[in-house]
């Protein structure tokens, strides 16, 4: 790596997710192809068209005392747990301000959220009507906006560089850490804590989703709902959980001994503006945010090893990426293995850029491509090396590169980069 002051680097990881608790277990999930998915046993599923889901394999309050949790709605709690995991990950062995190697002020928290506490707003909504006033949680404000897994987050670690929640739909992890990299490069901060985190499995987003026909309703076959290109796919799984990294300059990593895990080559941005909801058909959107990353930033098609796709296995959208792909990278995409870890991990739509971000980089860490589950039947329209059933290794010498890219209702595109070191 030729480190410049532009030059950003990833220096520690976390998640909690369907397939583990940490980083680790969610790694050994993806590379082992299992699926997160389970049906929901509670009583208020009973009468929802879509009985299936992709739990947090571990509940949050296992790691967070009760105390705290329940001034917290569960999406912040998750993005907490991964950012210390992501945390202490990357060496630092206290707050900023208390480690010597931070500064307050030169670190910064963007922690994303699709649709924040919304279990916090129709829980404390319940309680008003069935209780009455006075046993609403003063906590509720605090808890329910799309802020404050990023809030917490900043107040945990002491984050003064700036605190951001960027929203955008099923793009808004992916578009956290995007901003995180631009924060370091504009020199406002050195350190920068990003990802996403979700928490909506609650009746009232499983049937809004269900009926808007964006959900798979195989609640017979919970683990091979989600399917990815297959022809007889039929909608997302939803699941919860976050991923959260630390990002760095290259000359502070560097300075304090850091170890890296890859660069953050950077980001690609765009927007369809052709449907709040339906992906724009022939990709075009998609591909000018992929032009974007390729025209703005240091990055050779010939690098690109591996994508991890958005993919969350609706009939639209998996063939409107692959086409974005093939119209910006032509030939070049051949080289190019691709994964849909959603067909393990569910989408945790604000979350799943977070998420996927981990499974980037340590695909790359490990040189290892996660597989693409339940392809029983490929679609024929599905124009890429998609990896199958398998983890495939990928290059283990030289420079490579992956993507992960993200996508979002209302048109929302971000792609972002990662590359060896």
């Amino acid at each position: 790596m030729n480190a410049t002051n532009d030059t950003v680097v990833v220096t520690g990881i976390g998640a909690t997710t369907p397939l583990g608790g940490d980083s680790a277990s969610t790694w050994d999930g993806l590379v082992a192809g299992r699926s997160g998915v389970v049906a929901l046993e509670e009583e208020w599923a009973e009468g929802l068209p879509v009985r299936i889901a992709a739990r947090a394999a571990v509940e949050p309050g296992e790691s967070i005392p009760r105390p705290q949790a329940r001034r917290l709605d569960r999406s912040a709690q998750f993005a907490l747990i991964a950012a210390r995991e992501a945390w202490a990950d990357a060496g630092f062995s206290a707050r900023a301000g208390e480690d010597p190697t931070v500064a307050p002020d030169r670190l910064g928290a963007v922690v994303a959220s699709g649709i924040g506490g919304v279990t916090t707003l129709l829980e404390q909504y319940d309680v008003l009507r069935e209780k009455g006033v006075r046993r609403v949680s003063p906590h509720t404000v605090p808890m329910l906006m799309p802020n404050s897994p990023s809030a917490n987050v900043g107040l945990e670690v002491n984050a003064r560089a700036g605190v951001h929640t960027p929203v955008s739909a099923c793009a808004s992890g992916s578009e956290a850490v995007g901003y995180a990299i631009e924060m370091i490069r504009t020199g406002r901060a050195d350190i920068v804590v990003a990802g996403g985190t979700e928490a909506a499995l609650h009746p009232l987003p499983v049937a809004a989703f269900a009926n808007m026909m964006a959900m798979s309703k195989n609640n017979e076959d919970p683990q091979g709902a989600s399917r990815p290109f297959d022809v007889d796919r039929n909608g997302f799984v939803l699941g919860e959980g976050s991923g959260v990294i630390v990002l760095e300059s290259a000359e502070h990593a560097r300075r304090r001994g850091a170890r890296v895990y890859a660069e953050a080559v950077g980001q690609g941005i765009s927007a369809d503006s052709h449907d709040i909801v339906q992906p724009e058909p022939s990709g075009n959107g998609i591909a000018h945010a992929l032009q974007n990353l390729m025209a703005r930033n240091d990055l050779d098609p010939a690098e690109i090893v591996h994508i991890n796709a958005h993919a969350t296995s609706t009939p639209q959208g998996d063939l409107a990426e692959l086409k974005a792909m093939r119209k910006v990278f032509g030939d070049d995409m051949d080289h190019m293995g691709i994964s849909a870890t959603k067909s393990m991990t569910g989408h945790l739509l604000g979350g799943a850029g977070g998420v996927e971000t981990v499974a980037t980089l340590l695909a790359l860490h490990h040189r290892t491509a996660p597989p693409t589950i339940n392809i029983h039947n490929l679609d024929p329209e599905a124009d890429g090396d998609i990896v199958r059933d398998t983890a495939r290794a990928l290059p283990a010498e030289g420079r490579i590169a992956a993507l992960n890219n993200s996508f979002g209702f209302g048109g929302h595109n971000v792609v972002l980069a990662f590359r060896t070191v």
